[in-house]
């Protein structure tokens, strides 16, 4: 039996969708909208629309501040729980069209798409099936068909998306009402329509990591029982399991939570933190704009520990975002290009004492190399040396597995070559496919090795990376 688990543990890959997110790994969730202008974090769905009406608009400033803090990405949120939509949708009276804003002929939807194309930034939407104000919300199947209205506008005329995040919000609607969500539905539309585009947040395809504080876990599993994935990720057809998921558990993934179930799947997680102490701006928060050392401390958390980091972006009522919230992001885009700028593995060697073939061999771990190292099968202990050719002061080291054959590393150690004796400078659990290790002082060193203490029947590594 224990067996049996372990090789379908070991057997649970990434789509061609999940792979392509994944290499996203940094992005930005905008947030602007009704409730930029009421002030409220959470709208009634019943204010003026042109309340909505931003005076000095200046979506391109969002687009370069997240290209230049590093993001590859952006999200725009593109209708809240109260139901006002940022595009001049046929389907319903609360939008941008109404609003005397830009005589009704504005689109912000439009505007991001465009203007991430501009950029090289790709492009995505995130969306709520809640809707306070939406008559047919809580009707069943004439809400639904509403909805995928609105989808189907989103998903037909803004280009190629790279995700859709559905907001898995619900609650009452006018008159009390609640809606159960067609989920099946909603995915395969976007299917359809968007077959690249991942669906994460609550979709088949990303989960969440189970908070908005940026805060991923010790060992985040990509690699999962399937019951934490409610939907089938092709047919979209809802799975029923004697399993209720629990997305806040510190452990999902591990040997010891795995071990009495025998389906697994490959579900990453996203890691979400808002700028400031909520998603949409306040004045109010000017003072509580993560700092810098938050933000890098959240980057190594997440998109370091096999995650993938979504910062919340508030742009202000006049349509710029606020000058602290530009300049902490800048800084921290300048401070990532710093710290990632020289790889001290290019032109390196390194050696490893197992390997399965030829093909994959230790060298093909150097990061400027086509392929991946792979362990062979069952080999106690494998290991790695990267030597660097001379002694460099080196302050941080970056690990890939390939994550196209799954997740298979446990536990890994790394040590550093120091007068002869190599010294311990760092060890931790899962890679996936990223794990950062920063080094409190800088290490003189010219050789590194990494040892993988514990692996679910072979190791790979894609990229050993010194900076």
């Amino acid at each position: 039996m224990a067996k049996d688990f372990l090789e379908k543990a070991v057997a649970a890959v990434p789509s061609k969708r999940q792979l392509d997110w994944m290499k996203v790994e940094y992005a930005g969730l905008i947030n602007f909208g009704m409730n930029t202008f009421s002030g409220r974090e959470y709208g009634t769905g019943f204010e003026e629309v042109d309340l909505f009406n931003p005076t000095a608009y200046k979506p391109e400033q969002w687009v370069k501040v997240a290209k230049l803090s590093g993001m590859k990405a952006l999200v725009l949120n593109v209708k809240h729980h109260d139901g006002f939509c940022l595009w001049p949708t046929k389907h319903t009276d609360y939008s941008v069209k109404a609003c005397q804003w830009m005589d009704g002929e504005g689109d912000v939807v439009a505007d991001i798409s465009s203007l991430c194309a501009k950029h090289g930034l790709k492009f995505g939407i995130c969306i709520s099936p809640l809707d306070l104000h939406e008559e047919s919300f809580g009707s069943g199947k004439e809400y639904d068909k509403f909805f995928m209205n609105l989808l189907e506008e989103l998903l037909t005329n803004y280009g190629e998306l790279y995700c859709v995040r559905l907001d898995g919000a619900t609650g009452e609607g006018r008159g009390g009402k609640v809606q159960q969500y067609d989920w099946s539905a909603y995915f395969k539309l976007i299917r359809r329509l968007q077959p690249n585009a991942a669906i994460t947040n609550c979709g088949p395809d990303v989960r969440w990591c189970g908070n908005d504080k940026g805060v991923c876990r010790i060992s985040e599993w990509s690699v999962v029982p399937s019951h934490y994935r409610l939907f089938d990720d092709e047919t979209c057809e809802y799975i029923p399991s004697k399993h209720t998921p629990d997305y806040t558990q510190p452990d999902i993934g591990s040997i010891k939570k795995i071990k009495k179930f025998d389906d697994f799947v490959f579900y990453p997680a996203e890691v979400c933190i808002p700028m400031r102490d909520g998603w949409f701006y306040k004045k109010a928060q000017d003072l509580s704009i993560k700092p810098l050392s938050k933000l890098e401390k959240i980057y190594a958390g997440s998109v370091g520990a096999n995650g993938s980091m979504l910062v919340g972006l508030s742009p202000q009522p006049d349509g710029m975002m606020n000058e602290k919230d530009v300049e902490t992001l800048m800084t921290f885009g300048a401070v990532l290009s710093l710290h990632f700028e020289d790889n001290l593995a290019l032109e390196s060697s390194m050696q490893g004492n197992c390997q399965l073939d030829e093909l994959h061999s230790a060298t093909r771990a150097l990061p400027d190399k086509q392929g991946y190292w792979h362990s062979g099968y069952n080999t106690k202990k494998p290991e790695l040396i990267l030597d660097m050719g001379d002694d460099y002061d080196v302050d941080r080291v970056v690990l890939k597995e390939n994550i196209e054959t799954g997740q298979q590393i446990e536990e890994f150690t790394l040590y550093a070559e120091q007068e002869g004796k190599w010294k311990k400078v760092a060890e931790d659990t899962v890679i996936g496919t990223k794990r950062l290790c920063e080094f409190k002082y800088h290490i003189r060193t010219r050789r590194l090795k990494l040892v993988i203490e514990k692996h679910r029947g072979f190791a790979t590594i894609q990229s050993f990376e010194a900076y």
